[in-house]
């Protein structure tokens, strides 16, 4: 248990509780161990600072007594630390989460943290690329002193983002046996897994690939590599797109994940139905996957006249 107390910064009864929360999270949400760990983080900074504030470790009594000034008080040190608002909303989710486990299981209640408003956020949307140049994009054929091989895997790649909306790791994760299948089963955040149809032209990008890559690729193995053979690198996708920026005089916006705000955007923006879209995308939430409404304003405009007619 001390290691526990050194890691949050709670006393060894609070420490209980943040770890049953933590085993909670895994097994119940199944949330990647990334996430796992960034909640962890969160609740260790919300410790140490609790230690300084109250001078002491705080135990499951000291959290149930916590007042909203309270609350406030360490928002303002995050805030004085230049956390931006989003990161702090992101922060106070995961102790609002950890409380409320506590709360469920009957450890502690703590009836300050309701009247604790979340940091506003300043509201942003999309920003998915003009058809014609997200294809020119996906195609990849810009730079012509790059080994036809390599050029191919660039193009597989982007096309897998663009074509079927794919993140950036989880087209890189794909190994050669789930990459020769129609539809993919693509493993996204928190260990969810979705089915993606794969359009010829994504499909033709991948076959490409394959035919001109000189290395040896065993089907359990990454499907795309870097020049010296290893797994390759999401930092050499994020270059080429710095790179295609330049060359195509495309804005800052343009990064490997705006190719899948476009995949969205302009699948909506030719009438596919939201909830497809959200399926495809992998979105828990329907709410997540409605912001594109807001980057295509006219497709919302013309299912608002269809529903209402009269």
């Amino acid at each position: 248990m001390s290691d526990a107390i050194q890691q949050f910064g709670l006393a060894p009864d609070a420490a209980s509780v943040a770890i049953a929360w933590l085993q909670a999270l895994k097994s119940e949400r199944r949330l990647a161990a990334k996430t796992l760990e960034a909640y962890a983080h969160d609740i260790a900074q919300f410790g140490s600072f609790m230690v300084e504030h109250l001078g002491a470790a705080p135990d499951v009594n000291a959290l149930a007594d916590l007042t909203a000034s309270d609350f406030r008080s360490f928002m303002a040190k995050r805030r004085s630390q230049g956390l931006e608002s989003r990161s702090l909303a992101r922060q106070m989710s995961a102790i609002r989460s950890f409380f409320r486990h506590a709360e469920r299981s009957g450890d502690f209640k703590c009836a300050a943290l309701g009247v604790v408003r979340a940091p506003k956020i300043s509201h942003s949307v999309p920003r998915p690329l003009p058809e014609a140049s997200a294809r020119r994009v996906a195609a990849a054929d810009v730079f012509e002193h790059d080994e036809p091989w390599v050029k191919a895997r660039d193009a597989a790649v982007l096309t897998l983002l663009y074509a079927c909306g794919l993140r950036i790791s989880e087209a890189l994760s794909l190994t050669v046996k789930q990459a020769q299948s129609n539809p993919l089963v693509v493993l996204g955040k928190g260990g969810k897994t979705r089915i993606v149809p794969v359009v010829s032209v994504a499909q033709d990008a991948i076959a490409t690939y394959l035919k001109l890559c000189p290395l040896a690729l065993a089907i359990h193995e990454p499907l795309f590599r870097g020049v010296k053979g290893g797994a390759l690198s999401p930092r050499i996708i994020q270059l080429l797109m710095e790179r295609m920026r330049g060359a195509l005089n495309l804005p800052d916006s343009a990064t490997p994940h705006a190719l899948r705000h476009s995949f969205a955007s302009h699948l909506l923006g030719n009438g596919a139905d939201l909830r497809v879209i959200q399926d495809l995308l992998g979105h828990a939430s329907l709410s997540s996957t409605q912001i594109y409404t807001e980057v295509n304003r006219t497709h919302l405009l013309e299912q608002y006249r269809k529903a209402f007619s009269r």
